[in-house]
């Protein structure tokens, strides 16, 4: 079924979109934190009247907007590849998936780049409240496009709402709410804008502490820093909460990316949680080698985040490939098989009702449909396939948890010291707040490597396997247009920062250099 498959075009079609997909999540928090970083600036300003907010809220605002510019490019090329090299996934959910980026582009980014203008442009020009109201709306259309593209990639990982169509082989929508209020989708976008909030926050921070050490703007530098610590704190914190909830979710629908992210390969009851380890790169679920050279962890804790039950059973890697009829977990075998039975009964199917033979129809129809929800199965051969990249998956996790704590103290500690205006003199945590602009990257960049190479072999979870998700065409232009795009994406990065420095540099409008 699978001879005929060209690898290099998966492969590069795979990097190509997280190429993509990268390069855009870099500018996309910036975006989402800032812009409610500014409406909290103006809103102050036209609660206070005081001009010094207006001059801050206005310098903000020029740094939100060379990055929404270039930010729109590359999330453009992102939607446009799942038509160029993924048509075969588009034809099969583009029923499904097309609704929800359809609304995205309609409503939210409709309603965000109408009033950017009035943002931008309207200072004078529109009431002090309109503008305002205007500065607002933008900050949620923005949240609001990343809540429509989070619950497609949302509907990926837990399909749901859906059934599928044996006469034309799509997949069609049945309950439009059920896909958007589905629990992954609503922990994913939670979980997802939060961790931007955070890394807009340290940018906010890393600017304004860089102002403090230079000892430039500091009237503009204490308050943005005030501002930027509380909006990360409280963010930080709830990234924590949502964070949780998604790990009963992911228990839940996506055991085996549980498991990847732990390291855990024989499931236990009261099964441990690894705060810090390293992976013994040796070991397979065929061997008996220890999992970890080193780890700390913490009893029975995994089993009560993940069942919120200490004494749960967690599957690990080796129940999940081999089964567990213990506790009712069907091996991937078993699946492979029933997913096989469900493609050669759709295709029986098809050639009934192209012979008019109703009865075999219903017959083979009947065999399909007690068989489907194994169907992506059918297209694979080796059951240990069914595994992500355990150590990507894990140490990425754990990347992204670290530094999720470590913002939470940082937030912490900057705001005690700006709010006992001490902030200035302590040029240690100055240097560590600028310093940790690029660790909230490394921890945002983490948790999508988390989400989507840690359901791996799916582009659809147990549905569609990403193998047979391409488009049928030629390896080398995927290649050529992969090196087109790095090097585009890459000159759009070096043009961001270097414009960035330099307004940077150049500081706001309307105040001394003092």
């Amino acid at each position: 079924m699978l001879e005929n498959l060209d690898l290099s075009l998966i492969h590069w079609s795979r990097a190509q979109f997280a190429l993509t997909a990268i390069y855009h999540w870099l500018f996309v928090p910036i975006t989402l934190g800032l812009s409610f970083i500014i409406a909290i600036m103006e809103s102050i300003y036209i609660r206070t009247g005081k001009e010094e907010w207006k001059n801050i809220t206005k310098f903000w605002m020029k740094l939100f907007g060379i990055n929404f510019a270039i930010g729109v490019a590359t999330g453009i090329i992102l939607e446009f590849e799942f038509g160029t090299n993924w048509s075969n996934y588009s034809w099969y959910v583009g029923d499904i998936f097309g609704a929800p980026l359809a609304i995205e582009g309609i409503m939210a980014f409709f309603l965000e780049s109408t009033f950017i203008a009035v943002m931008f442009f309207g200072w004078n020009k529109v009431s002090k409240k309109f503008h305002l109201f205007s500065t607002w709306l933008v900050a949620i259309g923005s949240n609001l496009s990343a809540l429509w593209i989070l619950v497609a990639n949302s509907w990926m990982q837990n399909p749901v709402g859906m059934h599928f169509n044996p006469d034309t082989a799509r997949s069609e929508m049945l309950d439009f709410w059920q896909v958007l209020f589905s629990p992954f989708a609503v922990f994913k976008f939670l979980h997802t804008i939060s961790s931007a909030y955070v890394v807009g926050s340290l940018f906010v921070l890393a600017v304004s502490s860089w102002y403090l050490l230079k000892r430039r703007h500091e009237l503009l530098a204490k308050k943005s820093i005030l501002i930027g610590a509380t909006f990360g704190l409280i963010s930080s914190v709830f990234l924590v909460f949502t964070g949780d909830s998604s790990t009963v979710i992911i228990a839940e629908k996506q055991p085996v990316k549980l498991a990847a992210i732990e390291g855990l390969y024989d499931g236990k009851n009261g099964a441990d949680l690894v705060i810090f380890g390293i992976l013994n790169p040796s070991k397979t679920i065929d061997n008996k080698e220890n999992p970890f050279i080193f780890k700390i962890e913490i009893p029975k804790l995994l089993s009560l985040l993940s069942f919120r039950n200490s004494e749960a059973f967690v599957p690990g890697l080796k129940d999940l490939v081999l089964g567990n009829t213990e506790n009712k977990i069907i091996s991937a075998e078993e699946k492979i098989a029933k997913g096989k039975i469900a493609i050669s009964a759709l295709s029986a199917y098809k050639k009934a009702k192209n012979d008019k033979n109703s009865l075999l129809a219903d017959s083979a129809k009947n065999v399909f449909e007690s068989n489907y929800k194994y169907i992506g199965y059918g297209y694979l051969n080796d059951p240990n396939s069914i595994l992500p990249n355990v150590p990507f998956t894990f140490y990425s996790f754990h990347i992204m948890v670290i530094l999720g704590f470590f913002f939470i103290l940082l937030f912490a500690l900057i705001l005690f010291l700006s709010i006992k205006n001490k902030i200035c003199k302590k040029r240690f945590w100055l240097k560590l707040a600028l310093w940790s602009l690029p660790l909230g990257f490394i921890a945002s960049e983490s948790g999508w490597i988390v989400a989507e190479m840690g359901r791996q072999p799916w582009a659809i979870q147990d549905l569609l396997p990403t193998i047979i998700a391409t488009s049928n065409i030629d390896a080398s232009s995927v290649f050529i247009t992969f090196c087109l795009f790095a090097t585009l994406f890459t000159i759009l990065l070096i043009a961001e920062i270097k414009i960035m420095l330099s307004q940077i540099k150049l500081g706001p409008k309307g105040e001394t250099n003092v």
